[in-house]
């Protein structure tokens, strides 16, 4: 079965009356015909059969054996951490989300969780990193927001041979792209907010687990925790996946031509894409996903915010805005937004430059696109902002 079918067909029609859209069960309890027999559910924080529906499918499109569904893609994220006690420590990527870097330094570090970040793009330097006490690595790949790549089935063997749990951020790639459980990944988290949501219209967060063990202790942080996907954002998010491949081609065909365009721009100094051969594990990107996705990011020869801040103003399809993965364009500055949160030096260290701007490339023509960037171009080079165009 093609991945584009799998797609489609792993959502069911409704058993009960042939539904071909899965029914929302808009509900907080469930009767039960005597204490403890029931038909599957007794509290909607426990279950819900929308949200099951939703978890069932994300398993299958992951290639996992249990799946479960959060309230935010943070949630998600801290479900994962709270399978973790007081002196175990976590490897983490070095270019990460700024929400996961919060998560990880503000909440859980005075737990006794400590947090060592490194440059996952080269596996031996997970192996050097890794101590007795590491117990989770953590990966984004992509990350956000300089699109490195690891190679998540190196890195399943070091964890393996360290009884170290690896849990992948899928989000920027999505099953649609690239399974990091088939690579031997323990863990695939996703924010649902993104591609596979897909417009821009709810919060959503998924863990799905290769061993059935796993999943259910997640799934028994979940119920205790009470972090929980409403029935009708769940149904939101499945309703996205029916155009998930669909969807996630055409962002990439769309960032293809945008990340070419910028690499030859006099103003541009980085551009950071899988797609593009300059990349540094392009052929890693090329062996472990189907594809490259719809997020570019680069920087500016004149690297200042001021720089970046008066480019991400003066778009007119692109929208200035988090988040991420949605029909329409978006950008962001991530040095003020979306890493924020991160200490400039580290965030700099991690390759996330002053100028860096970050490119949810859309739906829209690509040759609108490319127009609108050409104009933001324009109007820093009359602003003396960006290195001057050659007539």
């Amino acid at each position: 079965m093609s991945n584009a079918t799998q797609l489609i067909h792993s959502i069911p029609t409704d058993p009960l009356t042939g539904s071909v859209s899965v029914p929302i069960y808009q509900t907080s309890t469930f009767v039960q015909e005597a204490p403890g027999v029931n038909k599957g559910y007794d509290y909607a924080r426990t279950n819900n059969p929308t949200r099951a529906t939703l978890e069932s499918i994300i398993t299958q499109l992951e290639k996992g054996t249990v799946g479960i569904a959060f309230g935010s893609g943070l949630a998600a994220i801290d479900s994962v951490v709270k399978l973790l006690k007081a002196g175990d420590e976590i490897l983490a990527v070095d270019d990460i989300y700024g929400g996961a870097f919060r998560l990880f330094t503000h909440i859980y570090e005075k737990f006794g969780i400590k947090v060592n970040y490194v440059d996952t793009t080269n596996a031996e330097n997970v192996f050097n990193a890794i101590t007795p006490g590491t117990k989770l690595i953590w990966l984004e790949t992509p990350t956000n927001p300089t699109l490195k790549v690891s190679d998540i089935e190196a890195i399943a063997k070091i964890a393996r041979a360290h009884s170290c749990w690896l849990c992948v951020d899928n989000t920027f790639a999505s099953p649609a792209l690239q399974q990091p459980l088939a690579l031997g990944a323990d863990i695939v988290v996703h924010s649902a907010t993104k591609y596979l949501g897909g417009h821009s219209d709810l919060i959503a967060g998924l863990v799905v687990t290769k061993e059935k063990e796993l999943g259910d202790k997640i799934k028994f942080i979940q119920n205790a925790s009470g972090a929980i996907l409403a029935p009708f954002d769940s149904w939101l998010v499945i309703r996205g996946i029916e155009t998930l491949n669909l969807r996630v081609q055409q962002h990439g065909r769309n960032a293809q031509v945008i990340a070419e365009f910028l690499e030859t721009h006099p103003s541009v100094d980085k551009v950071y894409y899988p797609g593009l051969k300059t990349h540094t594990n392009h052929e890693i990107a090329k062996k472990q996903s189907k594809g490259f996705g719809g997020i570019v990011s680069f920087t500016l020869k004149n690297d200042t915010e001021e720089a970046a801040t008066a480019f991400v103003t003066n778009t007119r399809y692109f929208k200035l805005a988090e988040s991420l993965g949605g029909v329409k364009s978006l950008l962001c500055h991530p040095a003020q937004m979306t890493h924020k949160s991160i200490p400039s030096e580290k965030r700099r260290a991690a390759g996330v430059a002053d100028s860096l701007v970050r490119l949810s490339v859309g739906l829209e023509e690509v040759e609108d696109l490319v127009a609108d960037l050409d104009q933001a171009f324009a109007k820093l080079e009359k602003k003396n902002l960006v290195t001057s165009i050659p007539a």
